[in-house]
């Protein structure tokens, strides 16, 4: 455990929970770690888990807290304590790798170009520095599923379009300051497109309804435009 948690009040149903001022790849797997304990060991009240990079937002029903001298808040803070302190101290989840075949530049990529010119690459190595890392992934949000992944090399960060474009396709794999992420599902977005993956990464009819999850490491490699199209038919747009 950490040495210092900060506890706040988050609404009149919630604690925030924070666990520093940085971001680091081991603190962000411990706010995992404890937001799957707590789902899988909830006190009475208990709602819900919401991690982030460096927090972790409990959610509880206030009205199983009624006291006529401690607050909600106090109450429920206490049950998250106790929860936490029974946590084993070797609760460590491995780290599943999903590998992401990625259709780079045309039309999938149309920012390919520029993002190598603000960084005096050519597209070709933008496509070998973004593909040779292992990416971390430190939360979802945004949209359904909408990875942010950790670990991108700055020899390719480029900052956000000055104006966001109004759609943009599912399966768009962006970059963003030092950070990289795939669009899972149609929408409106300012980040740099490099690439598409045919890969769909939200399900909703499935348990979970997303194929990448919080904690989890992805890999990119390089798929040609005949590989995508074929991957499409073969699996229907479905990994």
């Amino acid at each position: 455990m950490f040495q210092e948690i900060k506890y706040y009040r988050f609404g009149e149903a919630g604690i925030l929970l924070e666990f520093g001022d940085g971001i680091s790849v081991d603190m962000n797997q411990q706010i995992h770690n404890i937001s799957r304990w707590l789902n899988e060991n909830p006190f009475d009240g208990f709602i819900e888990t919401v991690p982030a990079y460096n927090t972790l937002t409990v959610l509880y029903d206030p009205m199983k807290f009624a006291h006529p001298e401690k607050s909600a808040f106090e109450l429920a803070k206490n049950r998250v304590k106790m929860r936490m302190e029974s946590m084993p101290k070797e609760e460590a989840s491995s780290r599943h790798v999903i590998k992401i075949p990625v259709c780079y530049g045309s039309d999938f990529g149309p920012d390919l170009e520029n993002v190598a010119k603000l960084n005096s690459l050519s597209p070709e190595e933008v496509i070998k520095i973004h593909t040779e890392n292992t990416y971390y992934v430190y939360m979802l949000g945004f949209a359904p599923g909408f990875p942010f992944l950790g670990g991108m090399s700055s020899r390719i960060s480029a900052p956000r379009l000055s104006s966001p474009r109004l759609s943009i396709p599912k399966g768009s794999v962006g970059i963003a300051g030092k950070q990289t992420g795939i669009y899972p599902i149609e929408t409106p977005g300012g980040w740099q497109l490099i690439g598409r993956t045919p890969l769909e990464l939200f399900r909703p009819s499935l348990n979970p309804p997303t194929l990448i999850e919080a904690g989890d490491q992805v890999k990119f490699y390089e798929i040609t435009l005949e590989e995508y199209h074929s991957w499409e038919a073969d699996h229907g747009h479905n990994d």
